[in-house]
């Protein structure tokens, strides 16, 4: 990515919002993905969908790689894959009626699906997702952020993806709507066998729905472990820092924690920090800290933190990541 700061003649300089990222996907797996805002989250997913360019790296999709191929020959993939976006009533188009919303994506892919198929695919589509067929000439506005977020889940299955994205899909609604399309969301990955990439900044909600999730701080993975080991036995102090974060919904629990160790506010990815990109905030950074970038350490079980201090006192075994 390209930053132009000042003047529109002022010199470029690049922004590297993603670096060093690998990761992999089993079928029917959720992998959630969590950090701060300007963490390089978001950037991802789009780098995945080709909608923001890559300057290297590959995204392999059974075996070909997305990245490199022409945007005609990936087309017919695209129904493979999936985007739910975070704002439920921007990413609506407000002329279109929600049975014209699901159905435009499906009409994308089978252009010579009768209309009368296309409309009954259309009503289970709604049905599955917990919307009313009568609802499906109803504009997005008639509806409440909710209910036009469940309008772009529909839009997203319609087409039968193999994998979901949903970048930040609840952090636009109210406490109670997010646990209900959360609670949709792993029903549908049951029920539909998807492979799911959850992204988030509230680390309460990915634990909620993740098999496992990765940790990302200026476009770099910090930690990468199962769901319940990173929440249980967090390597990494930013992990451990966000676990902290995250209110307790029980006062006397939450009067009796210690107070989170994150302070400050994340350096500018144009100038990011030498060395670790975490140790300006970071509550035991050490010199060292500021002349290498750590590499991910593995602690077994899938455990993985770019953290040379996050290992537990007494434990010794501590094998480093091979490239």
């Amino acid at each position: 990515m390209r930053s132009r700061a000042g003047a529109p003649w002022a010199r470029t300089r690049a922004l590297q919002a993603v670096r060093d990222v690998s990761f992999d996907l089993a079928p029917a797996e959720t992998l959630g993905i969590v950090g701060e805002s300007g963490s390089g989250k978001s950037t991802l997913a789009r780098a995945l969908i080709g909608t923001v360019p890559v300057s290297r790296g590959r995204a392999l999709w059974q075996g070909r790689d997305l990245l490199a191929m022409a945007p005609v020959d990936r087309r017919p993939l695209r129904r493979d894959i999936q985007m739910v976006f975070q704002d439920p009533l921007g990413a609506l188009d407000p002329r279109m009626t929600a049975g014209e919303i699901i159905a435009e994506s499906l009409t994308t892919h089978e252009t010579r699906l009768p209309r009368d198929e296309v409309k009954m695919r259309v009503m289970e589509t709604m049905e599955r997702v917990g919307l009313l067929p009568g609802q499906i000439n109803r504009y997005p506005h008639e509806f409440s952020g909710g209910q036009c977020q469940r309008i772009s889940i529909a839009r997203a299955l319609i087409v039968q993806p193999r994998l979901v994205i949903c970048d930040e899909p609840v952090s636009a609604l109210d406490v109670s709507v997010q646990a209900q399309i959360v609670n949709l969301l792993q029903d549908l990955k049951r029920d539909l066998d998807l492979s799911m990439i959850f992204i988030s900044h509230d680390l309460s909600v990915v634990k909620h729905i993740s098999d496992r999730i990765m940790v990302l701080y200026l476009g770099r993975v910090l930690e990468h472990a199962p769901a319940r080991d990173l929440v249980r036995a967090p390597r990494h102090p930013y992990t451990r820092a966000l676990i902290a974060s995250a209110p307790v919904p029980d006062p006397p629990v939450e009067r009796g924690r210690p107070a989170a160790a994150l302070v400050g506010e994340p350096p500018s990815p144009l100038a990011p920090p030498s060395g670790c990109v975490f140790r300006t905030r970071c509550p035991i950074a050490r010199r060292s800290c500021a002349s290498a970038t750590p590499d991910m350490r593995d602690y077994g079980d899938g455990h993985a933190a770019a953290c040379p201090y996050g290992e537990p006192a007494g434990e010794e075994s501590v094998r480093r990541l091979k490239p």
